[in-house]
């Protein structure tokens, strides 16, 4: 049976969403009170329409409740935002996720019921700003405030090195949780397995523990 969602803004966030999952099978309503973005996804999009996601009204004649996860996707409209996640919320939709402008919006989202929040631009900023800042940062995903995963091409210092010999989890309280070699990845490798040059190093803990590894062993 395909998952069905709902995607309420169609600008460059929801549109990508709505994009994706299609592509991955699922069954998407895209919403937007924009009839030309609206016609623009009338042939992408399992349903396209055109409303007011403010009124509570029309979201019960769409049969929203009906559907597992909604995701509010507005951009500038902060307003708009918080008072179709409390319509949302109020007709009993199980599953929001809403985008925040900024922490602000974020923590009344939060507030007024929001399952998750994202950020993706400032998000999107971070990943970007790791990668700059190190040439073997190759990508980051935050998980909370505090910890993350990023994955970190090996240099020669580790080179030979099996994860036994490292002891990482014990020097620096972080994890190793899969290596990339080439177009393989070992996950959850074993303490004998011995690190390459340019092998890749899906790691996770807390940010303060990679960065001290990073700057220990990768520079």
């Amino acid at each position: 049976m395909k998952k069905e969602f709902v995607v309420i803004g169609l600008g460059r966030f929801g549109s990508s969403i709505v994009r994706e999952l299609i592509e991955q099978g699922a069954d998407v309503m895209a919403i937007d009170k924009d009839t030309e973005r609206v016609d623009e996804f009338a042939t992408v999009a399992t349903q396209a329409v055109a409303a007011d996601t403010t009124d509570e009204t029309v979201l019960k004649s769409l049969g929203i409740r009906n559907f597992e996860h909604v995701i509010v996707a507005i951009g500038d409209d902060i307003q708009s935002s918080i008072l179709t996640t409390i319509m949302l919320k109020e007709i009993g939709v199980r599953n929001v996720t809403a985008k925040a402008q900024n922490n602000y919006h974020e923590k009344v989202l939060r507030k007024i019921g929001a399952d998750q929040v994202v950020h993706p631009e400032r998000d999107m900023g971070r990943r970007i700003a790791h990668n700059m800042l190190s040439n073997n940062v190759l990508d980051y995903l935050e998980l909370s405030e505090e910890y993350s995963i990023m994955e970190l091409r090996a240099n020669g210092k580790l080179k030979g090195y099996t994860l036994k010999d490292l002891d990482i989890r014990a020097k620096y309280g972080i994890n190793i949780v899969g290596i990339k070699r080439g177009e393989d990845i070992n996950v959850s490798p074993q303490a004998d397995f011995r690190i390459r040059e340019e092998d890749i190093l899906i790691i996770i803990g807390s940010d303060a523990d990679i960065n001290r590894f990073e700057k220990k062993m990768m520079q």
